[in-house]
């Protein structure tokens, strides 16, 4: 069997460091923020480029208090994509702002630039790009139009820790950058968390009010916040992962290195790089037309995959309020029908990595249909 993701095998790997992280942080009674997480949010802050860092306790709750820092409020409108886990546009909803959604770019499957001009109005208040799969959106284009408006530029890099465009990491380019420590991410935490990462003392001064009930001195409550802090475990934890991040995401450009390798030639898209990217392969997802007879007979070989996103947020129910439907976004919606992840985690071995794409193709011999370009 190769599973999607052996959250075990990685432990296994650094299972006395963790515990002893988490003795410690026992030991010291700080069980909501406190040192630990002081500690990593000047770590991870300092990994990113970033100044600044405040742990929170999701990847949403960080999207929501960046929103909040930024001015977003109701009435407002935000550009993003919704070719993204729904926590994007769940934040800009929660602070009751409108999302306003453009397609995406074929090649990478983040924000199309060229989309941007025509989606902005007298109510838009910020850009919010995804750094979807780990590749990093076009960030440059994103800024000149941000700052030609006067726009927040609002980075979700929930995805793509340890991502780089041209040479800097994603998450401190922007004016905020969003992260998720969630346990399946690059960068997972055993349980919950979030950061959001910036180099304006002024935005941060205020995401740390608003984790923290809105208060600077306790019971003396400033702004209306919230009760989104991180645990004192979790940033012990946390510590102890970033300091194995960067081998990490080389086993995982690795492993992707081999999957494009073994790959090649068959009728599917592989996920690419740009020139100006640093990938880090949070997700390895091909594009092929049948997706989930693909899917089927892979399942029945025991090799475990998954589909990121297979409804895009504009279309689900929930969202329907948005006034968007069928059509609107082709890119996206055609991504989505097309999209599936194979098995990517550090742990993989090359042997595995082989057993998939001999099945995949395999697959692909059965069939001639080819993956639809979009």
């Amino acid at each position: 069997m190769v599973p999607f993701l052996d959250l075990k095998a990685q432990y296994a790997g650094i299972e006395s460091e963790v515990l002893e992280a988490v003795r410690r942080s026992l030991a010291s009674a700080q069980h909501v923020l406190g040192s630990e997480v002081a500690a990593f949010e000047e770590e991870f802050a300092r990994y990113t480029g970033a100044r600044f860092g405040v742990g929170v306790n999701s990847g949403t709750s960080a999207l929501h208090l960046a929103l909040l820092a930024a001015g977003v409020g109701p009435g407002d409108e935000v550009v993003t994509v919704s070719s993204t886990f729904v926590a994007t546009v769940a934040a800009i909803d929660y602070v009751g702002a409108r999302p306003v959604f453009v397609d995406v770019d074929p090649a990478t499957l983040t924000m199309d630039v060229s989309k941007i001009p025509a989606a902005i109005t007298n109510h838009t208040k910020a850009i919010l790009p995804v750094h979807l799969h780990g590749h990093p959106a076009d960030l440059d284009p994103v800024l000149d139009i941000a700052k030609k408006n006067k726009l927040h530029v609002i980075e979700d890099a929930a995805q793509a820790h340890g991502a780089e465009y041209k040479g800097r990491r994603v998450g401190s380019i922007g004016d905020l950058g969003c992260f998720s420590f969630y346990p399946g991410k690059n960068l997972g935490a055993y349980g919950e968390g979030g950061m959001v990462v910036t180099n304006n003392e002024e935005l941060a001064h205020t995401v740390r009010m608003l984790r923290d009930w809105g208060q600077e001195r306790k019971y003396h409550h400033d702004l209306k916040g919230f009760n989104y802090r991180m645990e004192g475990i979790q940033g012990a934890i946390l510590r102890v992962k970033l300091r194995h991040l960067d081998g990490w995401t080389d086993a995982r450009r690795r492993h992707a290195s081999r999957y494009n390798a073994l790959l090649d030639g068959l009728n599917l898209a592989r996920p690419i790089e740009l020139d100006w990217a640093r990938h880090v392969y949070h997700v390895y997802a091909v594009r092929i037309a049948q997706r989930d007879r693909l899917q089927e007979m892979l399942q029945s070989q025991g090799i475990q995959t998954a589909i990121h996103y297979p409804i895009p947020v504009h279309l689900q129910k929930a969202y329907r309020d948005f006034g968007y439907s069928n059509g609107d976004l082709p890119v996206t919606e055609a991504a989505a029908k097309q999209l599936l992840s194979l098995p990517m985690y550090p742990e993989l071995t090359e042997q595995q990595v082989k057993m998939v794409c001999e099945a995949v193709s395999s697959f692909n011999e059965t069939t001639s249909e080819k993956a639809k370009p979009v």
